[in-house]
């Protein structure tokens, strides 16, 4: 374990005495992963603190891109880490039992990326007003950005609430401002234009165009997956992948229409159509077989004489010729 101070950890036991308090079963798994992630990273950063925080000058003077993944997730000291996933656990209880888990993770990516390019817009947009240098120096570290930005989000779904910030009430969707003033005023060494980022991306997505957007992109990369895999259903409730260029088949399962068959479909009870001698099993007596071939054609529903008529055919068997002499003796 890394002290980088040489105290004696107090925010990482007020931490873990909220996590027990809260209990791990009460705390949804995307929200527990990333505050067990702030945490080991705290513990083991990547790097040092000066090479993980994003700037201005670190990102695009010195090109260190990654700083943009990095800075929302490492923490100058361990109280700065203990208020920052005090936090975490009550917007992430609430958004992520709200959102989803897939849809909160997606969230919080998204968020932790955007409010980094924010910020460094920000601070060129500040240093190019004010031509002070300064400002593309500032270097912000820390999850409250992304912090901002969900209780933005939090704050719109909760509209018709009234928040109250040390005794006084607001209404929830100005909550976040009040606290951007509060903050920077009781913790001057805080980074108001962190904060104000993570404000912005937050506004983004419930006012701006970034929801819309992130749902495009979600359903572009699920649709995309099942690319190749796409399943066919009728109405009969089968299922199976449709080959090409055979809108009747279906890989492992194929649908058989006798009238559209090539070949011509016989009934095997209609003895008026020409069909193989039929082969009676052997041990039968002449008179044994004649019986057997009165019961099936007496099954016949009479419309074998009304197709008769109608069909040409060649060489009766003798034993379909044998029927019809019995058929008529017994009318």
């Amino acid at each position: 374990m890394r002290n980088r101070h040489g105290g004696s950890n107090l925010g990482l036991v007020l931490l873990a005495a909220q996590v027990y308090q809260l209990g791990l079963d009460n705390i949804p798994p995307v929200t527990l992963g990333t505050l067990g992630l702030n945490v080991y990273l705290f513990l083991f950063p990547v790097k040092p603190i000066s090479q993980t925080c994003v700037s201005v000058q670190e990102v695009f003077w010195n090109r260190r891109w990654q700083c943009l993944l990095l800075s929302p997730f490492h923490h100058v000291d361990d109280i700065h880490l203990y208020f920052n996933m005090a936090s975490l656990l009550w917007k992430g209880i609430k958004l992520e039992r709200r959102l989803g888990g897939h849809w909160f993770a997606y969230l919080l990516c998204v968020f932790s990326l955007l409010e980094g390019l924010v910020y460094l817009l920000l601070e060129v947009v500040l240093t190019q007003i004010t031509e002070d240098t300064t400002y593309s120096l500032q270097c912000a570290v820390g999850f409250s950005g992304v912090l901002f930005a969900l209780k933005v989000v939090h704050n719109h779904y909760e509209s018709g609430r009234t928040s109250y910030i040390m005794g006084v009430p607001i209404a929830s969707r100005y909550a976040c401002w009040a606290e951007l003033v509060l903050i920077h005023i009781l913790c001057p060494g805080t980074s108001f234009v962190g904060h104000l980022s993570g404000i912005l991306v937050g506004l983004l997505y419930t006012k701006g165009p970034l929801k819309s957007l992130m749902k495009t992109c979600a359903d572009f990369v699920t649709s995309d997956s099942n690319f190749g895999s796409r399943r066919t259903f009728n109405s009969s409730g089968s299922s199976g992948f449709r080959m090409p260029n055979s809108p009747n088949s279906y890989y492992g399962q194929q649908s058989f229409n006798p009238r559209h068959n090539s070949a011509p479909y016989r009934d095997p009870y209609n003895t008026d159509m020409p069909s193989a001698p039929r082969q009676h099993p052997a041990g039968l007596s002449e008179e044994e077989q004649n019986e057997a071939a009165i019961g099936a054609s007496l099954n016949n529903t009479g419309s074998s004489e009304q197709t008769s008529s109608s069909n040409v055919y060649s060489d009766p068997i003798p034993e379909v010729v044998r029927l019809r002499r019995l058929q008529r003796f017994t009318r």
